[in-house]
């Protein structure tokens, strides 16, 4: 006699499906999670990863919410917060693609704009602080990091106004206007310049490049990044997704190079570390303005930006730019001598507007010297968001065996 095997059924956990920026997650309430998935720990990662569909060898994510890129394997969850003068906590998981892993590390900017719109939504914000008609303002204590977000959401008729005219690079649609303040933006505890130094000699493996070494502004800021001149890794600052992501050798170079950036941050203690920490330090070249065209055929005047930038997110070039990164960059322009503002003229500025592979960013930041250490009190940014879908998602119960 032949016994089957009972397999467990599925349980529906309620969600929002959204885009914040040029970026895509699944939005959960805290409290509507499993008892088990909401504490930090393998029963939280393990729903996370098979609702976006991971691991998956195929790298698909067919069996799940995710896209199969780093800018659509995201999840984020949202509680009210018991931070003073913030409304709610918002905690980003950066979900691997073909690996069984949630990278905690770092934020995502372009989703932070959706947060605030979620968190209305939801009722997690305080009626009073809500207007029906004009801007309001949720105040975010962004838990991976211990930063604060300030994001300024349109409101009409006691709704939150999702459609506009505001057109952003990398998005196919307009929408509505969502400004995003990222206060005090030097990405968790230290200096800014963790090495103590605006420019550094990133000291690599020969065979990544001859000389040895690679100069290199490595800035805690919005996230931690490191910025390399592309002319020295052979580049011209204009390329596009296809250039990069269809050459393995210049992705296992990237990677190289991220990896031993890590460690000289003080991030990691071994390159061998990295693997394990996918999601930051992101890394990026900058190149003087040159004409293009975007990945949407759009010319882009090196007349019209200050500078261009390419950044890699999770392995692989960013099809716009991510919203951590932007703030980086704008960090990064304000101070003069770091090789962000070097290719941007090296001018004192409290704004720059730049090149990525889908077209143009502009984001703002000032700074000043406090004590000798370098201090930016916000970077800003215009971003939208929209609801794709809400309901549940739906997962198989054995994901809480762990």
């Amino acid at each position: 006699m032949t016994i089957k095997k009972v397999h467990s059924p599925q349980i529906k956990v309620p969600a929002t499906y959204m885009r914040g920026g040029t970026s895509k997650g699944v939005f959960f309430n805290l409290t509507d999670l499993p008892v088990a998935a909401q504490i930090a720990g393998k029963v939280r990662d393990s729903l996370l990863l098979r609702v976006i569909g991971s691991p998956d060898p195929y790298q698909k994510q067919t069996d799940g919410m995710g896209g199969a890129t780093s800018s659509t394997s995201k999840t984020v969850i949202v509680d009210k917060s018991n931070e003073p003068d913030h409304d709610v906590d918002y905690l980003f998981g950066q979900v691997a693609i073909d690996k069984p892993f949630v990278d905690w590390s770092g934020n995502c900017g372009n989703l932070s704009a959706a947060v605030g719109s979620f968190a209305i939504s939801s009722g997690l914000v305080d009626p009073s602080r809500v207007p029906d008609n004009g801007i309001a303002v949720v105040r975010i204590w962004q838990k991976n990091i211990s930063k604060t977000i300030i994001a300024h959401v349109p409101m009409t008729n006691g709704e939150v106004q999702e459609t506009g005219d505001f057109e952003l690079d990398g998005v196919t649609f307009s929408a509505a206007e969502v400004q995003v303040e990222f206060m005090d933006p030097a990405d968790g505890e230290g200096a800014m310049f963790p090495t103590g130094n605006l420019v550094d000699d990133l000291v690599l493996p020969t065979d990544i490049v001859s000389s040895g070494s690679v100069k290199a502004t490595m800035i805690n800021a919005g996230i931690p990044t490191i910025f390399i001149n592309a002319r020295d890794l052979g580049y011209s600052g204009a390329e596009l997704q296809e250039a990069i992501n269809s050459d393995q050798a210049a992705l296992s170079m990237f990677e190289t190079i991220r990896a031993y950036g890590a460690v000289q941050m003080g991030l990691i203690k071994h390159i061998d570390e990295a693997a394990a920490r996918q999601h930051t330090p992101k890394i990026a070249i900058v190149a003087a303005p040159i004409d293009y065209v975007s990945s949407s055929g759009k010319a882009i005047d090196k007349e019209d930006i200050d500078l261009n930038v390419r950044a890699l997110s999770m392995g692989k070039l960013h099809h716009a730019m991510m919203g951590t990164a932007a703030v980086a960059i704008g960090t990064a322009a304000a101070i003069p001598g770091t090789l962000v503002s070097q290719a941007a003229g090296n001018v004192e500025r409290e704004s720059v507007l730049f090149g990525h592979p889908s077209g143009t960013l502009k984001v703002g930041a000032q700074a000043s010297q406090v004590a000798g250490q370098w201090k930016v009190n916000k970077a800003v940014m215009s971003r939208s968001a929209r609801v794709l879908m809400e309901g549940w998602v739906r997962v198989p119960t054995d994901v809480l065996d762990c």
